[in-house]
């Protein structure tokens, strides 16, 4: 897939701000070409962690979900029909709503979580909701320092036998997500605290390449 400068620009930076990720750069772009195709068909994305990667997850779904750096303008078209539906309402829709690349964190909905954990298997808990909400041509991402959580593994093996593509977000280490995923992003660490501070620009990068891809000037 060849990429505008524009979409590259931030991975560009990742590496000259970050060195210590340059080993990284392919798989990146591996994950990137994965979530383009996903958006540009109107898939979604699921992502799981535990802990610290479970907030990762929540802040992923909150770049994705509205603005990160750019503005997200709605297509005037739909500005028109939201006003056709009420003209002071849908005025007040069209000016404030921002595009949108939908995506959703198996870490949140608790009264699911808990009812789910107590009446059947809680290592399976993210598993169920790839199950319900997963569909092909989505994209599950899972993020576990260790990469071999068994909650994500669980989630993984369900997207995979639903069609859907697994990209990993891991430490350096090989691991049973590393093994498994389509893309395994291992950033160099071994503690879990170090690798968390690789993760979030890592991520970052991915978000701003895909929103300069579906809302950039190009």
């Amino acid at each position: 897939m060849e990429l505008s400068k524009n979409v590259m620009a931030p991975l560009d930076l990742l590496t000259e701000r970050y060195p210590v990720l340059s080993g990284c750069r392919e798989s990146i772009l591996g994950a990137y070409e994965i979530l383009e195709k996903c958006y540009a068909s109107g898939g979604k994305l699921l992502v799981a962690g535990n802990g610290g990667s479970a907030a990762d997850a929540e802040h992923i779904v909150g770049e994705l979900m509205k603005s990160f750096v750019l503005p997200r303008k709605l297509p005037a078209e739909y500005g028109k029909c939201l006003c056709n539906v009420d003209a002071e309402l849908g005025e007040i829709l069209q000016n404030n709503l921002q595009g949108a690349m939908p995506a959703i964190a198996l870490d949140g909905h608790l009264s699911l979580s808990t009812a789910y954990m107590n009446d059947c298997e809680p290592l399976l808990c993210f598993a169920q909701q790839v199950n319900g909400y997963g569909a092909a041509g989505d994209v599950f991402m899972g993020i576990s320092t260790s990469g071999n959580s068994k909650n994500v593994m669980f989630a993984a093996v369900t997207a995979r036998a639903k069609g859907m593509p697994v990209v990993g977000l891991t430490g350096e280490k090989e691991s049973k997500l590393s093994a498994f995923a389509d893309v395994c992003i291992r950033v160099p660490g071994t503690e879990t605290y170090q690798i968390q501070e690789l993760h979030l620009p890592v991520y970052h990068c991915l978000c701003l390449m895909l929103e300069e891809r579906f809302f950039g000037a190009d």
